[in-house]
């Protein structure tokens, strides 16, 4: 018995070992009989299929299919998509009686035709917003167009669209309220109570989500809290924080990303990290978040603030490297808080962080690089769960 039971392990593992790269994995029992068994591709999708959704953002080429060789590993590697630019207000409102969604409509049909979960981003930002909705100060004409705006953009996508970016960075650093446009003309933030009512009432399917940047600060937190806990005390539907995770490896730490997970998760609520990337590059020491309206064009050229232009440095991709091991290894301990990562953009050369916040510059933030290819990161973060 003993001796036929090594004979068929032995066959087992020969055949794996000779079919890993094919499609199907031959295998022979103790009897002898073949079986043909489809095999799982290692990908970011199929890796973490059981933990939480795995996303990338999407620009105008990825999502009109003409950059093919980012929708081939789009298709492989994610299976949730967020639009990087081509929903917000500006984009698809841009005029008080015009709106345009081509885009919108091909991002929704390449989402469907890859099975993937739909994020819309974002239906209120006081940034890259209509140039004529700045210009309204009266408070009644300011409800009326978001009311609007949701009705008609969420309408067009319900049962569509799965989950909303309703509101995005409403807060300063300190956890007070930002003074937005909505913010001064409403003067507080019930802003935020009528876009989140509006959206559940228009499509009561979607996750309705709060986004902003830095929510791993003590101060930050206590404004996030704030306003979930004012939503629910209203009964008005908040199902998850958004915490964008623009991060450096420097910071930060492991620490405040998890005392924060775990401060949300206790709302009730579920935690997706929506924007994440990781750079090497120095910045400046007065940077500020992600808030986009910054800009230091005095550092443009300048070598010290740019040191990668040929490559990274072994020492820099070791420590992207082991950043990102450490973020998936805090994921992955709170994955039943976690219901979504998506990376803000699919390649380093698509990353926003090539010009923000100094233009031209040279920057390796993903897990993918310029010639699509999969980074040795990229094998140690799937490495976490083979």
């Amino acid at each position: 018995m003993f001796k036929k039971i090594t004979f068929s392990f032995i066959l087992i593992s020969t055949c794996f070992l000779a079919c890993n790269s094919s499609k199907k994995e031959t295998v022979v029992s103790e009897s002898g009989t073949k079986k043909n068994i489809p095999q799982t591709k290692p990908s970011l999708k199929n890796n973490f299929n059981n933990d939480f959704l795995i996303g990338a953002a999407l620009n105008t080429s990825q999502i009109k299919e003409t950059d093919t060789n980012a929708v081939t590993l789009i298709a492989k590697e994610f299976n949730s998509i967020t639009p990087e630019n081509d929903m917000k207000w500006e984009q698809i409102h841009p005029k008080e009686n015009e709106y345009f969604f081509d885009v919108a409509d091909a991002y929704v049909v390449f989402g469907k035709k890859h099975n993937m979960h739909i994020v819309g981003h974002t239906l209120l930002w006081h940034s890259q917003l209509a140039p004529w909705v700045n210009g309204i100060k009266d408070k009644k004409k300011l409800e009326h167009h978001i009311e609007k705006h949701i009705n008609t953009v969420v309408g067009r996508y319900k049962g569509k669209i799965h989950s909303w970016d309703v509101v995005n960075e409403a807060l300063n650093e300190d956890g007070s309220p930002r003074e937005s446009l909505f913010y001064n003309v409403f003067g507080n933030e019930s802003y935020l109570e009528l876009a989140f009512r509006l959206a559940e009432k228009v499509d009561p399917e979607a996750q309705l989500i709060y986004n902003d940047y830095n929510l791993w600060k003590p101060e930050k937190r206590k404004g996030v809290i704030r306003i979930v806990e004012n939503l629910k005390s209203k009964g008005i539907k908040i199902d998850a924080v958004g915490m964008q995770a623009h991060w450096s490896v420097e910071g930060p730490s492991i620490e405040d990303i998890e005392n924060s997970i775990i401060a949300y998760s206790e709302l009730g609520v579920k935690v997706m990290f929506t924007e994440l990337d990781v750079t090497a590059l120095p910045n400046p020491w007065e940077l500020n978040g992600a808030a986009v309206e910054q800009s230091y064009e005095r550092y443009e050229g300048d070598l010290k603030m740019d040191p990668y232009r040929n490559g990274l440095t072994d020492e820099a991709k070791e420590k992207i490297t082991k950043r990102y091991e450490d973020i998936f290894k805090l994921f992955l301990k709170h994955r039943d808080k976690i219901s979504r990562v998506t990376f803000w953009g699919v390649t380093d050369g698509q990353s926003w962080l090539n010009n923000w916040p100094i233009k031209g510059r040279t920057n390796y933030p993903l897990l993918f690089d310029r010639a699509f290819q999969p980074k040795e990161v990229y094998h140690n973060v799937l490495a976490l769960k083979q």
